[in-house]
């Protein structure tokens, strides 16, 4: 295993450059951890950042850390099939976006909107890519980090200082002032940088947040041979008739060969229905845009970006109760019958209008439905067949459940 000082050098240098990126984070925040930059050992800071990690003590309502959502126990995702999660100020105000897992971020680039995955030279413009959360607003685990204390829906503090002010009377108070000197809470932005610094260099612990320790892993070191039926499913996936799923989860190690994450960390459109369970929905007029919005402002001028949303990994997503970014779905059997039927038979997903119609696409406005993916599996004609049979569901099913992390190979055995 390597040294948490040793593995973010190396993981810094594998990033892809970006042409453009997300917003301006505010001065708050500071810069990055960068070993050697800060007098405070890594050690201690993940130290710390663990028991912020599992604070409840730094919400609004008292009941609420960051383990709430993101479970050490389920991937780091949420523990529970809620589309979206609970939190504010009384513990009881539903968000309007899924929550993701925090595993395997640690290289996903910065946004860009024009993104190549070399010097830009050569390589091909792969348009909107990277950043953290479903829009990619947040450049780092860093800017991440802050969005959940401070979010209404969330942790609920609402300003730097109030967070800061529950820390000062925390049992964390005195390990704040012998890391960071014993005025850090005099100065409260740079105390909630320090606070934000600390959970993301816990967020680098490779042993918590990227093990690549799954099947498909040990398969991948020779150490064991995928049962026919994960093949079968494994060639499904990668097949661009049929699951395409390849095209944006990347199956196959990368040139580096650095094992592979199943995802471009591109954004894509793929018309998931409208989620009835959300009570921001209840209002006809809201739509979450992703790209252009409502929480990410500065595309806001991008109709071409307006539905798209982050590619996440699929590893440990057979672990996962709720997907998309809306959480309409709760099965991942229910997810790929959806990329298989959505345009030969939309009528098992979308409503009917007071025509009879369908309407497709409903959770988007109809101007932006040219931005909805029509790649294979999609793209079919209504009636049509799909790109794939339930007993290919089958096989993908199986492959997909060898990248859940914790798997342990029996000794001496290739099968």
């Amino acid at each position: 295993m390597f040294k948490l000082s040793l593995l973010l050098p190396l993981t810094l240098a594998l990033l892809p450059l970006a042409s453009s990126s997300a917003p301006a984070k505010p001065a708050y925040l500071g810069a990055p951890y960068a070993p050697g930059s800060h007098p405070v050992q890594a050690k201690q800071l993940e130290q710390l950042g663990r028991q912020l990690f599992f604070d409840r003590g730094l919400s609004a309502s008292g009941s609420m850390s960051c383990a709430t959502c993101h479970s050490p126990t389920h991937a780091y995702g949420p523990p529970n099939g809620l589309a979206v999660q609970l939190g504010g100020a009384n513990g009881k105000q539903a968000g309007t976006r899924a929550v993701p897992s925090l595993r395997y971020l640690q290289t996903v680039p910065a946004f860009s909107e024009h993104f190549h995955d070399d010097d830009g030279n050569d390589s091909e413009d792969a348009g909107p890519t990277g950043g953290l959360t479903w829009d990619g607003r947040a450049d780092s685990t860093h800017s991440q980090a802050a969005l959940p204390l401070l979010s209404a829906n969330e942790m609920a503090n609402g300003t730097p200082a109030a967070v800061v002010k529950k820390l000062q009377a925390s049992p964390h108070a005195e390990r704040f002032r012998q890391l960071f000197g014993q005025d850090i809470f005099s100065h409260p932005d740079a105390a909630f940088g320090k606070a934000v610094l600390a959970l993301e260099v816990f967020q680098q612990n490779p042993k918590e947040f990227a093990p690549y320790d799954s099947k498909y892993d040990a398969f991948l070191r020779g150490q064991i041979k995928l049962s026919a039926q994960e093949r079968r499913g494994l060639k499904i996936f990668d097949d661009p008739a049929k699951g395409n799923c390849a095209s944006c989860h990347l199956s196959q190690r990368a040139e580096s060969g650095a094992f592979p994450l199943f995802s471009d960390f591109g954004h894509i459109a793929v018309g998931a229905p409208r989620n009835p369970a959300i009570a921001a929905n209840r209002d006809s007029h809201y739509h979450d845009l992703g790209l252009c919005g409502p929480y990410r402002t500065d595309l806001k001028n991008h109709p071409e970006y307006c539905g798209l949303f982050r590619t996440p990994s699929l590893r440990n997503v057979a672990t996962r109760k709720a997907f998309f970014h809306n959480g309409v779905f709760h099965s991942l059997r229910q997810v790929l019958r959806f990329y298989a039927e959505r345009d030969v038979k939309p009528e098992n997903w979308y409503p009917k209008t007071m025509e009879g119609k369908v309407a497709k696409f409903d959770d988007l406005p109809a101007r932006y439905h040219s931005n909805v993916n029509m790649e294979p599996p999609f793209g079919g004609k209504a009636g049509g067949k799909p790109a794939f049979s339930e007993r290919d569901i089958d096989n993908m099913l199986a492959f997909l459940k060898t990248l859940n992390d914790g798997y342990k190979p029996a000794a001496g055995k290739k099968s």
